[in-house]
This record gives structure tokens, C-alpha cells and sequence, in this order.
């Protein structure tokens, strides 16, 4: 149940001022009552200051963002890039899901690169100039028991939504001057428009404030590419989530004997479970398709019945509590076996996979691992009698016939986002790959169940093998290879979690 008692001015109790009375309310205004909000009672004076009064204070906390450091250097290297100029790098807002409830809160990505804050609300200044580099974090202060919106306040009031950092406590912990988000506007109000560049979409009050630039973009495309190299700190957490998102694997495997005519979400369940144990969330909605509705690319419905003779093609991250996100794809047999259909299909798409693993290495251009897999992919469907002709006409720009078969790219960037990095130049993302950039790696056959082009034999049948990469300085190195990927080594995993036993579904 959620419920709202309204919202007052951030003052404390012994200053709490009595409204105008207002002719049309229906509640009498005297200095025994305060007028909380429409469609709410008054609230009685002395309440409020029973409510405030007689608190044990909590000692503040001496601890630190683990990524402190990182993300102060972090800032300094993109204030570089901006001489003579404020940015304004809001995190965003609670989004409404239905009339007064709202979806869980995540943090904008630039924002927490910048900062380590999860807060919403919040919007980091900066400004270099010849006296260097200022950063200030705006965040909305605290409503603990020295103001009545402790328990007034049903989005920031500590009674409500428990206790959080403000000003005072985000500069210990954040390692940043901290300043009370009510101090924005202000602020923003004595800049120079001309020099103050804001990353816009996620904060209306912010776009506001601030007239657009016709260079704001470049702030975007400059904190993606910055974030295509990843520290020591995000390589950590991306293993910390992949790691996690193994286990989720593991649970998703031990659940399938049970899991059997009843419906895929149950797969999406088990394996979500996982992530809010190990982490923040998922980082994307999982994909848990089982039969031929793992040729859709993006099935997230997840309702379709889980049957003994198909495959589970399932797609799906743990994003930590740092908001770093693997991004794994196995594809599985249900029963613990592969048919010879289901094996051959499955054989040719981990030899594409393979072939752009091996491509990868620092000052290759981004679509040479794709290159590599979609040739073997092709020469497959040639194999396979799915295609006809020669493998260089297939590949010919201008035919690309391959590619009804298998309809997306091989690679994608991997960070605090999915799809990171988005607003990176294309020259940029697309260029050479370097030391430090992680990305998935995940060619895919899709074969539709009703495609006249296929024999009877595949159709229905979609297979992706999707791994978790960080290109080093020898070549690259394979996040996420502790999850078996050859057949026989899939189908022995999946035989030695059962002999340790299945979990029991009671729905």
C-alpha cells in the first residue's frame, strides 16, 4: 500500500508557517493546525512536534565510494576537454508507473560514471576556468526528524522512504563539494548561457533552467567515448557481474526439469531472483525463449511453454551493484541433449563465434570480429543447401542474402549500459578497437518457423552464443568463459547441476 500525507517547505518544526487561510478549503487554519496539501487533513501543530522531537542522532559514517578516485579523475579528464565552460550532468527523476507509485530508480549513466551517486534528483555542476576544475554535486537534503517532512513526505521523508545522504553526507562519501539541490537554480541563474553545456533528456526541470546550446551534444558524445575504456575499477565490477550472472545460469538450469510445460516465466523468475541477490537489477529485460520463439530477436513476453524436445535461448544480465551489466547468451537444450538438428545448427553458429573471438585485438576496426562470423555463418547456409552459390557473391554488398538468417551485428559495446557508449561518434565506436574496450561478442541463426526457404528439418530453430570481451594488449580475453559453450560440455554442465539436485517448483 502506498499512501501520501503531502508535501511542506523544508523548515523545522519550530518554524513550520500557518498558510494563509484560504476561503474555499474546507479545514479551518489557525495556530493550532497546518495545512498539509489538497485532499489531505490538516495537520495538527502538535503532532508535528511530537513527530520531531526526541531522535537518537546517528553518528555520520566515515566511509567512502569505492570508485572515489576513479570517478575524480574521471572528471578531470572531461573537464579538460571543456575549458572555459560549466557542464550540468543531471541523473534524472523517478518516472511514474501508474498515478502515485513510480519504477525503481536508476541512476543516469553519465551522471554515475561522474559521481557513484544513485540518488534521484540530483545534477552535477562543473565548471574549469583558469582556476581549474570545480565540481559540485547538487543533491535534494536530508528530511530527517529536525524538519515535519520526515513524516510529511512521502518521496523524501525518512519515515517513508528511510534514510539517505544529504549534503553534508554525500561530500564525505561521494568525495565531492556538495551543495542542497534548492541551491540550483540560483546558481545556474548567474552563469554565462554561452559557456554551460548540460547532457538534456532527463531532467525537465534542468532543461529548463538552462537555454539549449547548439553544442550540447558534444557532452553526450564525449562522455561515451570516454566511458569505451574501461579502468581497472568498471573491468572489476563487469566481472563481479558476470560472475553472478553465471550463478543465474546455474539456477536457471537446476530449474528446468520442474520448469517443463509450464511457462517460460518461470526462467525469467529464477534467473531475476538472482540478480536482485546479487545485484542492483537485470540490466535489460531477460530473454528466456524456448522453441521457435527463439527466432524473435528481442522476446521479452516470456509466456510461451517450455517443452522437453526444444531449446532455451536465454539472454540475460545481472547488473551489480555499481550498475556494471553482463550480457550473456547460451543456448540450451531443455531435455539435456541436442537433437543432431538442433546440434549442427547450434555447431556452425559457435564456429562463427570462434572466428570472431579470434579477431579480436587492439587496432582492428570494430566490424572485423562481425566480418569473421558472418562469412562462417554464411558458408554454412551454403553447406546447408539454405544458399546457393559462391561464398564471396553471397557476402557481395549487394546481395548480403545471409542476412535472413541471422538479422543483427556480432558486437556491441558493454559497460554501465547494455548497448554502452550510444552516443558515441560513429567514426569513434565504429574505428579501431583498443586496449580496455569491452564488448559482446554473439552471432546468431535464427530460423523462422514458417520460412519456406529452410528445410523442414531447422525450421523453428534459433541459436545464439554470446560472450563478454576485454580487449587487451595480447589479443582478448573472455569475461564470461566459465560458462561451458561446446555441446558436449554443455550437455555434461547441465547433467552434473541435476545429479546435484533440481529445484522444485510449488505455483
Amino acid at each position: 500500500m502506498r499512501a501520501e500525507l503531502g508535501k511542506l517547505s523544508l523548515v523545522s518544526a519550530n518554524e513550520i508557517p500557518i498558510p494563509e487561510p484560504d476561503v474555499s478549503a474546507e479545514h479551518p487554519v489557525s495556530e493550532h493546525w497546518i495545512w498539509v496539501g489538497p485532499h489531505r487533513p490538516a495537520c495538527p501543530r502538535a503532532l508535528v512536534e511530537h513527530m520531531t522531537a526526541n531522535w537518537q542522532i546517528d553518528k555520520p559514517s566515515s566511509e567512502v565510494h569505492p570508485a572515489a578516485t576513479y570517478n575524480a579523475n574521471r572528471r578531470t579528464r572531461l573537464g579538460a576537454q571543456f575549458p572555459n565552460t560549466t557542464l550540468v550532468i543531471p541523473t534524472g527523476n523517478l518516472k511514474v508507473r501508474a498515478n502515485d507509485t513510480d519504477y525503481r530508480f536508476r541512476a543516469g549513466t553519465d551522471f554515475y560514471y561522474l559521481t557513484g551517486c544513485h540518488e534521484p534528483d540530483c545534477v552535477l555542476v562543473q565548471t574549469t576556468d583558469a582556476n581549474g576544475l570545480r565540481s559540485t554535486l547538487y543533491v535534494p537534503d536530508r528530511r530527517d526528524h529536525h524538519t515535519h517532512e520526515f513524516f510529511t513526505d512521502a518521496r523524501y521523508g525518512e519515515l517513508w522512504v528511510g534514510a539517505r545522504r544529504g549534503v553534508s553526507e554525500a561530500t564525505e562519501y561521494y568525495a565531492i563539494a556538495s551543495a542542497p539541490l534548492e541551491q540550483l537554480a540560483k546558481d545556474l541563474a548567474t552563469l554565462d548561457p554561452n559557456s554551460v553545456r548540460t547532457v538534456r533528456g532527463f531532467d525537465q526541470s534542468v532543461d529548463a533552467m538552462i537555454a539549449p546550446h547548439e553544442h550540447d551534444n558534444h557532452l553526450s558524445e564525449a562522455l561515451s567515448e570516454a566511458r569505451l575504456v574501461k579502468d581497472d575499477f568498471e573491468i572489476a565490477q563487469l566481472q563481479l557481474a558476470i560472475d553472478a550472472t553465471i550463478k543465474g545460469f546455474e539456477d536457471v538450469v537446476r530449474v528446468l526439469p520442474a520448469a517443463q510445460d509450464r511457462s517460460e516465466r518461470v526462467i525469467e523468475g529464477i534467473f531475476n531472483l538472482r540478480a536482485r541477490v546479487e545485484g542492483n537489477d537485470v540490466g535489460y529485460d531477460t530473454i528466456a525463449a524456448t522453441g521457435s520463439n527463439a527466432t524473435v530477436l528481442h522476446w521479452t513476453h516470456n509466456n510461451g511453454t517450455v517443452r522437453r524436445g526444444d531449446m532455451l535461448l536465454l539472454d540475460a544480465g545481472v547488473e551489480c551493484e555499481n550498475l556494471y551489466t553482463a550480457d550473456v547468451t547460451r543456448t540450451l537444450p531443455i531435455s539435456g541433449v541436442f537433437s543432431p538438428a538442433q546440434r549442427r545448427i547450434y555447431n556452425l553458429v559457435l564456429a562463427a563465434q570462434k572466428a570472431a573471438l579470434a579477431a579480436v585485438k587492439p587496432g582492428v576496426a570494430f566490424n572485423v570480429p562481425h566480418d569473421a562470423a558472418m562469412r562462417v555463418l554464411a558458408q554454412g547456409l551454403i553447406d546447408l543447401g539454405i544458399l546457393s552459390g559462391d561464398l564471396d557473391t553471397t557476402m557481395r554488398r549487394d546481395r548480403q542474402l545471409h542476412r535472413r538468417y541471422t538479422l543483427h551485428g556480432t558486437s556491441h559495446m558493454l559497460g554501465l549500459d547494455v548497448h554502452d557508449c550510444a552516443q558515441a561518434r560513429d567514426d569513434v565506436y565504429r574505428g579501431e578497437l583498443h586496449e580496455g574496450y569491452v564488448l559482446t561478442v554473439e552471432p546468431g541463426l535464427y530460423f523462422q518457423p514458417n520460412d519456406l526457404t529452410v528445410p523442414e528439418e531447422y525450421r523453428g530453430i534459433g541459436v545464439r552464443i554470446e560472450d563478454d570481451v576485454l580487449v587487451t594488449a595480447e589479443g582478448a580475453l573472455n569475461l564470461s568463459r566459465a560458462l561451458p559453450r561446446e555441446p558436449d560440455e554443455v550437455e555434461a554442465w547441465m547433467r552434473a547441476i541435476w545429479s546435484a539436485g533440481t529445484t522444485d517448483l510449488h505455483l
